[in-house]
């Protein structure tokens, strides 16, 4: 009974609703509106292994998986077991729905990495002879077809034949007899053909009157020469009508011998269907996979930014509030977590947000939270949240609360028990005490020292009795308990003192301050009352505000400090921005200078060596002589003069930089001041602005011009390249691409035009998932020719979630 109330008081239907608007058949949407909730760990794993794997398959596919023609056929079943004759658009949903399951079986046997799927169907029967047959007996309209069988085939002949001469005979009525008919048309009444006759000449076509019109003019007569025919096309179509029962009865009999089958078909489609709602819904809500985890292995339980489900709902179709995110993070040796704080300031909604992660996580949903998603799994979820108070029971707020509790306790202790039985190895049942306890307002509604007294001894038992509770209190006297026991924690919502409203933040650590008294104050009570009421509270209560004050004021202050380095990192990244900008037109520079020289170098070539040529040729004229040759060395001279470089004269030095000095980096046109002397390699480190970097001699000139006095060192026999400068890699949010949520496909658009326009490393956000997403961005980082090698970020940059790609 508790379960129930919990669901109701968590309005676990309304999501259910929600997630039913994602099913894609009848039967997958009535299996979302009645979810059923696991009650073992394997079941859970289980749905969750289906709802990744459908998540992957649609991610990797255009269009997702194709529930098309596939009907809810049970209660047709149920007819054709018991021997009913089932109508043709019966058979034919039945003939439908095979060839659609059997089309979701091939996408999934097509796919090499969904075991859990392809275990799912893999012993499903879907009857391609019965679906054949019956496709053969009726047509799209649900008809019986002439090519059934051979009987109805003639019958159909006879019947078109009969038609044929009533329709003929009639027309010659009509032509001969036009003056006493109505209209040259023919009709028909019920299954007799008549034909429209003036009443007052009904004599001069005698037959039997079938029907008179409104105004009693015009009798529909079907003529005495008409009649045995039409009593012939009766007798015929009655035949007709008995060999369609019985091949509509033959292909009855044909499902009812499969019915097991079929039966086990629907449940494995609304399996899948249901799995796919999941999926969709999970991708909807931006939610991501949760692991389940044990306590007692020391593990954490990690919600970051966790929402709402039911609120985003409610902001994204009814146009509400921007949902605010709540971090819950909860060490293992925790049991009790007190939260404090004033009136609608997000206590309750956090009670209810955690409690529907769980029970999502449970049935195979997706958790709308960042990566990583950690939770245990909770056998049980129980709550007692809002005013139970009943005129019509004399129950009071204080009462009904009690009465709940009492509940929740009595399910913990047949809990107890269960764990207290033998185990059977096919149903293990979870860890001890894995029950999530909620309490909204704890021992509200009576006398204050009572109810506190009462508040610290639940809590306590529950301390011992249930693996998590969460509860609201406005008692101060509970913040204490943390200091008692630390299996205790507190944490409060936070409140804005100057604008009198909160701002739904969670703050752990810190319990919430008293705030009744400055509202009054703000809100125009008399200054004197409230002075009156701060000598009721006492000095101890105005003491542990001040605490709980000063550790807001320094949780202020570390928020603003955070701000502080955020602004300082983002005027980094424009500067790095600015730097590489120049880096990278110099590098162009650089290379086009290069390329232009190297084409000089080349054409002196070509035309030294043409000259020298022809001196040779000029030689092996006749025969030489020593002043032929004289001349020849002297045109080689005269050649070697004219293209040989010139030796630059050696530029006047004598600068040499000192610690402390100003000088102009020649490279950026920017001024420095030198923070080191210059080392054997007349490398140095230099500061302009906010930046350091290390320069060599030959970059650096005096304020006034001077050339800095280069180190002097034994020239290697093979010129060495100069390696290109680049700036140091720094990530930004420029070059940070986040591909969390999106499909492989369109990530590969999203990154080839990343890299295209990237000037340097490229960090790329995929998160850990299925581990799909980051395997597709890896294959394409392998193929692209831009990028020279890609490994994981740093752990404090998100480790194996985030991919670093390095451009050429």
């Amino acid at each position: 009974m508790i379960q129930s109330e919990t669901l109701d008081l968590l309005e676990w239907h309304r999501l259910c609703q929600h997630l039913s608007t994602f099913a894609a058949t009848k039967l997958g949407a009535i299996a979302s509106l009645h979810l059923q909730i696991p009650t073992f760990p394997a079941a859970s794993q289980q749905l969750l292994a289906q709802t990744k794997e459908v998540y992957q398959l649609e991610t990797r596919m255009t269009t997702g998986l194709s529930f098309e023609g596939i009907q809810d056929i049970g209660d047709s079943l149920e007819r054709a077991e018991l021997s009913g004759i089932l109508a043709g658009d019966e058979l034919l949903a039945i003939a439908t729905t095979l060839a659609g399951t059997r089309n979701l079986r091939r996408v999934i046997d097509n796919q090499e990495d969904l075991p859990t799927l392809a275990d799912l169907v893999a012993d499903l029967r879907t009857y391609p002879e019965l679906e054949q047959e019956i496709h053969r007996c009726i047509d799209e309209r649900g008809q019986v077809t002439d090519r059934a069988s051979l009987k109805l085939g003639e019958i159909r002949s006879e019947l078109r034949k009969t038609r044929s001469q009533i329709t003929k005979k009639l027309q010659n009525i009509l032509q001969a007899k036009s003056g006493a008919v109505q209209e040259q048309i023919i009709t028909q009444r019920g299954d007799r053909y008549v034909i429209p006759v003036k009443a007052p000449q009904k004599d001069a076509i005698p037959g039997i009157v079938h029907d008179t019109s409104t105004s009693g003019a015009t009798l529909y007569v079907e003529p005495n020469s008409i009649v045995p025919f039409g009593n012939q096309l009766r007798q015929t179509i009655r035949r007709e009508q008995t060999e369609e029962e019985a091949i509509r009865r033959n292909l009855t009999q044909q499902v009812a011998e499969v019915k097991p089958d079929l039966e086990r078909l629907l449940a494995i489609v609304t399996t899948l269907d249901l799995a796919t709602a999941r999926a969709r819904y999970s991708f909807w809500l931006g939610a991501n996979p949760p692991r389940f985890i044990n306590r007692e292995d020391n593990e954490i339980i990690t919600l970051r930014q966790l929402r709402h489900p039911l609120l985003v709902w409610q902001q994204q179709h009814e146009h509400g509030q921007p949902v605010v995110p709540v971090d819950l993070l909860i060490s293992p040796h925790l049991r009790v977590v007190t939260i404090t704080g004033p009136n609608t300031g997000g206590k309750t909604v956090t009670l209810k947000t955690l409690a529907l992660a769980a029970l999502m996580a449970k049935v195979g949903l997706f958790v709308p939270a960042r990566e990583p998603v950690e939770i245990p799994w909770f056998d049980q979820v129980l709550a007692d949240i809002g005013d139970e108070q009943s005129l019509q029971q004399s129950l009071s707020t204080f009462s009904g609360h009690i009465r709940r509790i009492s509940r929740i306790l009595n399910a913990l202790d047949h809990e107890e028990q269960a764990e207290n039985a033998a185990l059977s190895p096919h149903s293990p049942l979870p860890t001890p005490h894995s029950a999530l306890v909620l309490l909204d307002e704890v021992g509200a509604g009576t006398d204050p020292v009572e109810g506190s007294a009462l508040a610290i001894a639940l809590l306590q038992y529950l301390a011992n009795h249930a693996q998590l509770t969460i509860a609201t209190t406005h008692f101060g006297e509970l913040k204490a308990l943390k200091y008692e026991d630390e299996r205790f924690e507190n944490a409060s919502v936070e409140f804005d003192e100057s604008t009198l409203s909160p701002t739904y933040r969670l703050l752990w650590g810190i319990p919430g301050r008293s705030n009744a008294l400055t509202i009054a104050r703000r809100l125009g009570l008399k200054p004197e009352v409230v002075t009156q009421a701060k000598t009721q509270v006492g000095g101890a209560t105005d003491e542990v505000n001040q605490v709980i004050a000063g550790l807001e004021a320094q949780r202020r202050r570390q928020e603003t400090k955070a701000a502080e380095a955020q602004s300082l990192l983002q005027q980094a990244e424009r500067l790095y921005k600015e730097v590489s900008a120049k880096s990278q037109a110099l590098q162009e520079r650089e290379k086009a200078l290069r390329a232009d020289q190297e084409v000089a170098v080349q054409q002196a070539i070509a035309q030294a060596k043409g000259e020298i040529a022809q001196v040779i040729r000029r030689l092996q004229k006749g025969t030489p002589k020593a002043q032929d040759a004289q001349q020849a060395t002297d045109a080689l001279n005269q050649i070697s003069q004219k293209y040989q470089p010139k030796v630059a004269p050696k530029p006047k030095v004598g600068f040499m930089p000192k610690v402390g000095d100003r000088v102009r980096i020649s490279q950026f046109g920017q001024t420095a001041d030198v923070l080191t002397a210059p080392d054997a390699d007349g490398e140095f480190t230099v500061r302009f602005g906010i930046m350091k970097m290390s320069v060599k001699l030959e970059d650096i000139e005096s304020l006034d011009g001077q050339k800095a006095e280069p180190v002097v060192k034994q020239k290697p026999a093979t010129p060495v390249s100069q390696p290109e400068q680049s700036a140091p890699a720094i990530r930004t949010s420029q070059n940070t691409v986040d591909l969390r949520g999106k499909r492989v496909a369109d990530s590969e658009i999203i990154l080839d035009k990343a890299i295209s326009e990237a000037t340097g490393p490229l960090w790329i956000i995929h998160g850990h998932g299925t581990g799909k997403l980051r395997q597709g961005v890896h294959t394409f980082l392998h193929q692209h020719s831009r990028v020279s090698h890609h490994e994981p970020a740093e752990q404090a940059d998100g480790g194996s979630g985030v991919t670093i790609a390095y451009i050429k």
